[in-house]
């Protein structure tokens, strides 16, 4: 088979976090009745050093060769995990991010393990992390790795945050899919930070109805969940709507949570942007998968 089709695409890279990530995916790929697909791009070879005793093209195929292992150790993985699953893979000679890319037009979702985490317990974002999160046409998964190698959690509900806006649509129609699937209640989070704004109106003594403002907050969430939850009457939804900075909220609810879905930009994200902070926050800090969805 050529191409992603509808499948659960991975990108693996011989890391205890893509395996990590191969697991995740390959739940997901049988449980949805969907092929698996993994991928491995090749490095780009520098020059060789002066010297040195083997050719480029040695190089090149001994590279090639340790990414069939590294393909091979992934396929292990995904059947001991989820056996009876369909497991396709491919060595790609592209760049990570453009190979991905590539296999995500057509995909049901694209997985990614995250590439480590700082002293602070912060992610570091990958370059393929950012790019496939911005601009992939479908889903995109981030799996970070666990304290003590556990595997990422399968219990808890689905948390969605909700801008407000219709960049939202995405990630609320992934968000509602997700917990149908996974027979989990939905928590859609709207959150405004008014901070900036209320400085400027206790600066000039103006006055500002606060529970007008909740109230129209509610109305917005209500209008960007409208027919939602008809369209999947199994979904139970709580709503969370309160003045805060939305990334700090979301992170809270994904301590409990098994998945956490956000679109690509919010609410005055600008068009140019790679990525909107709020989903790099996610990314960086929580503690269950993150799903970004496009916008």
């Amino acid at each position: 088979m050529t191409g992603s089709g509808s499948a659960v695409v991975v990108g693996v890279d011989g890391s205890a976090a893509a395996l990590t990530a191969v697991r995740w995916a390959a739940l997901v790929a049988r449980e949805r009745r969907r092929g698996l697909r993994l991928i491995h791009a090749l490095p780009e070879l520098p020059a060789l050093y002066p010297g040195a005793d083997a050719t480029f093209e040695q190089i090149q195929e001994a590279v090639g060769a340790r990414g069939e292992r590294v393909l091979a150790e992934a396929r292990a993985a995904a059947e001991e995990a989820a056996p009876g699953v369909e497991v396709e893979s491919e060595v790609r000679s592209e760049g990570a991010a453009e190979a991905l890319l590539a296999e995500a037009d057509g995909a049901t979702m694209v997985v990614l393990g995250t590439p480590g985490r700082s002293e602070l317990g912060r992610v570091l974002l990958g370059s393929v992390s950012v790019a496939l999160a911005a601009h992939a046409p479908c889903p995109v998964a981030v799996i970070r790795p666990h304290v003590g190698d556990d595997e990422a959690p399968t219990e808890g509900p689905v948390v969605v945050g909700v801008d407000g806006t219709p960049l939202s649509e995405g990630a609320i129609a992934t968000a509602f899919e997700e917990a149908s699937w996974r027979q989990a209640p939905l928590i859609a989070v709207h959150s405004w930070h008014e901070a900036f704004l209320s400085e400027v109106f206790e600066e000039r003594r103006w006055t500002m109805d606060r529970e007008a403002v909740k109230q129209e907050e509610h109305e917005l969430l209500a209008q960007r969940l409208a027919g939602w939850q008809e369209k999947f009457p199994d979904v139970t939804v709580e709503r969370v709507v309160e003045a805060g900075r939305p990334a700090e909220r979301l992170l809270d609810l994904a301590d409990r949570a098994q998945l956490l879905v956000v679109g690509s930009r919010g609410r005055g994200g600008l068009s140019g942007l790679a990525l909107g902070s709020t989903s790099q926050a996610l990314i960086s800090y929580a503690l269950c998968p993150v799903v970004i969805a496009r916008t």
